[in-house]
């Protein structure tokens, strides 16, 4: 090919350009300079080599009277209407520390409950200090009269275990309705039905409930309680704490198993 008839149709950065920053356009200026002298493998003429050298001079002077480029520290963030990203907000700690003046040991409500709040003994020191039977009250709902009901622990414990372990896959960690609508005793006097009586949360005898499969009397509250004091989580519904009320009294009466899964 001949040279002479080869046209050069360098490309000028403009500066007014709004598609591409100042700084850009100058990087690529030079490189599409640089480009073309070896795409078109132009000989080492000396008018040629006075014409690159031209251009580049013409873009070294306009990098020069341009000035250096502004410090991007100097102006974080631009547009001030768009905040800065924050950092995500810490989760809340789901076990909260006791009010002040409370206390995580109690006095034992009964003797098979311990000094920590919701928790009562094993089995096996159930059966070691003799305590083969429990009790506690329930009242009727109309005329309003108290009963106490006594449960032999190894025979409600027997059909609790056998209930759990058959069905606790298909739970899919919620009670079943026969935890949360228990069935009760009626009143002697009226025929109504009995409630178990509970009182103060830190007095509430849950083992007597879990025995007689009438925890699903407790209020949300109850159960959050409950929850709080043994180191689970006490949000959702009731169906949700109400299952890990009975699986949590299970663990306490078995510490070695089988309910640790």
């Amino acid at each position: 090919m001949d040279p002479k008839r080869l046209q050069l149709n360098l490309w000028t950065p403009s500066i007014s350009s709004s598609s591409f920053s100042l700084e850009q356009n100058r990087y690529f200026s030079y490189c599409h300079l640089l480009s073309i002298d070896h795409k078109h493998h132009l000989p080492s003429s000396p008018s040629n080599l006075n014409a690159t050298k031209g251009h580049r001079q013409e873009f070294l002077h306009l990098d020069l009277t341009l000035g250096p480029p502004p410090d991007p520290s100097s102006n974080p963030n631009p547009n001030p209407a768009v905040a800065a990203p924050t950092g995500r907000r810490a989760r809340a700690n789901p076990f909260q520390k006791l009010k002040e003046g409370k206390s995580e040991t109690i006095t034992a409500p009964y003797p098979w409950a311990t000094t920590r709040r919701a928790r009562v003994h094993d089995l096996n020191y159930l059966q070691s200090n003799n305590i083969r039977t429990i009790n506690g009250q329930v009242e009727c709902k109309v005329c309003q009269a108290v009963y106490t009901i006594e449960y032999d622990i190894e025979e409600k414990l027997k059909g609790i275990k056998d209930f759990v372990l058959g069905n606790r896959w298909r739970m899919n960690d919620r009670a079943p309705k026969c935890w949360m609508y228990p069935r009760l005793d009626n009143c002697k006097n009226c025929g109504s039905s009995l409630k178990p009586v509970i009182g103060k949360k830190r007095d509430i005898n849950w083992l007597f409930l879990v025995l007689g499969q009438m925890l699903g009397c407790c209020k949300l509250s109850d159960l959050k309680y409950f929850c709080k004091h043994t180191k689970n989580h006490r949000t959702g519904a009731k169906n949700r704490l109400l299952y890990i009320a009975y699986i949590e009294l299970c663990k306490q009466l078995y510490p070695h198993g089988p309910f640790h899964l």
